[in-house]
């Protein structure tokens, strides 16, 4: 058994940053089931939106912000997201944060589509996400206790109070940690899909290990396929950023016609899920769609880490076109906060994409990933310094996971089948039965292993995905049901309409 102030599970740009912000003061564990590398943060190939030009303001993001969430984005947390995220950004570029700029010193400030303006912070080209984990984990090494390769499987939860975790370590043993706070920030459930620009580790594990132990989920409906993925051979090999779009490059089909010129007013630079439902019906159609860079100059000095990419898997860059498809990217929904990051339970934080605080709406914009896990990581480190250490903390008994007889491909080829780009009630219904049946034929693992956990937290998460997706019968955001192509004018929300237990999941109806 150990003890510690603040216990942080996941190692990307949110767990960072609430380490960052209270190392000083408290001591902070972060457990991590992989390296500190490991995860969607180092992958981040976009950059980091900011108002940081003349012609800029944080009041002009946030009604971006606002645009791209399709009606259904919190106000005040892309409010706090946007003013919060500009100082935030300045101080840490004056702390040292690296970016790419001009020869006069000035900021190079990208364009990424739904953004009106350049407002768009890289380092390294193409790799910010490396950029800003290396600058957080040098801020934070030597001054917080750092476990990697160790897993949390389980939240110790007593009357709505959280107490600690417990853990898998290395060596296949178990622990138990108890902490005054414990921060979810272990990312998103890219893996639930079969096509996908996330890391493999990213599991779901945050978001079913927050549902199991009773906290609040909401908007689970909303899973972002990002438009342009590498696809070559048959399979996605990584990502191919908005960036690439905003420095001109357009998307073709097979007979060079320019796709989005007529489908939409900001034509390659639309919003994410118009443009991902633009080329996946292409494709259903027996196109194959490319992203053309011919315009672009010195395109592998400025975009290093695709050109890489691309080498490596076999395209030719000089030809000027890389094949592309749609995968899921980004998960909107999650662990219900609020602008502090505080769950439903007490005790119990969530940062990052296991979060929800309302902030990406029905659709993320651009960019905003990275300013979110600064903005609220920050918040949570603020809010963390008021809570007083736990005395009396009870004991926990140890739970065996289920064992499944599907595997995680099962999983990923369901979902991206039945709850993908466009979904419809025949399909949701299959989908929620076959992780129904699942349940059912299961057994009880014998044997721990990181694999059987990962396994049972992507079939929390996609159950929950599904039927979320089921519940909401209207298209919003990235959420497009055929058999219900349009927006509702107006919703009631209802929390706890369906439960297992004492989780819930917050719905539509």
């Amino acid at each position: 058994m150990q003890q510690t102030d603040v216990l942080i599970v996941g190692s990307g740009i949110a767990a960072l940053a609430v380490a960052y912000y209270i190392c000083e003061e408290l001591n902070v564990m972060i457990v991590t089931k992989g390296s500190v590398t490991d995860g969607n943060s180092s992958l981040a190939q976009g950059g980091i939106a900011a108002a940081l030009s003349e012609k800029d303001s944080w009041m002009l993001h946030c009604e971006d912000t606002i645009q791209a969430g399709d009606g259904h984005t919190n106000p005040h947390a892309a409010k706090q997201l946007t003013e919060e995220g500009n100082k935030i950004l300045l101080n840490l570029l004056r702390d040292g944060l690296p970016a790419d700029r001009a020869e006069n010193g000035a900021l190079k400030l990208g364009m990424e589509g739904a953004h009106r303006l350049n407002r768009i912070v890289h380092a390294g080209g193409d790799e910010t996400g490396k950029a800003m984990v290396r600058f957080l984990a040098q801020g934070v090494n030597g001054k917080v206790s750092m476990y990697e390769q160790t897993m949390v499987t389980e939240l110790l939860v007593r009357e709505n109070t959280c107490y600690g975790v417990r853990v898998l370590n290395a060596d296949g043993n178990t622990e138990v940690i108890y902490a005054s706070a414990v921060i979810l920030a272990a990312g998103g459930c890219g893996t639930l899909y079969r096509h996908t620009s996330n890391h493999r580790n990213c599991t779901a594990d945050g978001i079913a290990l927050a549902y199991r132990a009773g906290a609040i989920l909401t908007d689970m409906e909303f899973v972002q396929f990002h438009p342009t993925m590498l696809y070559t051979a048959g399979s996605v090999k990584g990502l191919v950023s908005e960036a690439v779009r905003g420095e001109g490059a357009f998307l073709q089909n097979s007979r060079g016609e320019k796709i989005m010129e007529n489908v939409h007013p900001l034509a390659d630079l639309a919003p994410r899920d118009v443009v991902s439902r633009e080329i996946f019906r292409s494709i259903q159609q027996g196109e194959s769609i490319f992203l053309n860079i011919k315009s672009i100059p010195q395109f592998k000095k400025r975009f290093p880490g695709i050109s890489r990419m691309c080498e490596k898997n076999g395209i030719r860059l000089q030809d000027g076109l890389i094949p592309v498809m749609p995968g899921m990217h980004f998960f909107m929904g999650g662990i219900k906060t609020d602008l502090n990051g505080r769950t439903s339970v007490n005790r119990l934080y969530a940062a990052g994409e296991a979060a929800c605080t309302g902030v990406h709406g029905a659709n993320r914009l651009a960019s905003n990933s990275l300013l979110e896990g600064l903005v609220f990581g920050k918040k949570i480190a603020e809010d963390v310094k008021t809570i007083e250490a736990q005395e009396d903390v009870p004991s926990f008994k140890k739970e065996r996971p289920p064992a499944y007889t599907v595997t995680k491909q099962d999983v990923a080829d369901m979902m991206e089948r039945f709850a993908g780009i466009e979904r419809n009630e025949e399909g949701l219904r299959q989908l929620i039965e076959w992780f129904q049946d699942a349940q059912q034929k299961s057994g009880q693992a014998e044997e721990l292993s990181p694999g059987i956990f990962e396994m049972a937290n992507m079939m929390t998460a996609g159950e929950l995905i599904a039927r979320a997706a089921w519940q909401r019968t209207e298209s919003r955001g990235c959420h497009f049901r055929s058999d219900f192509p349009y927006k509702e004018a107006a919703w009631k929300r209802k929390e706890l309409l369906w439960k297992t237990n004492k989780p819930a999941l917050e719905v539509i109806v």
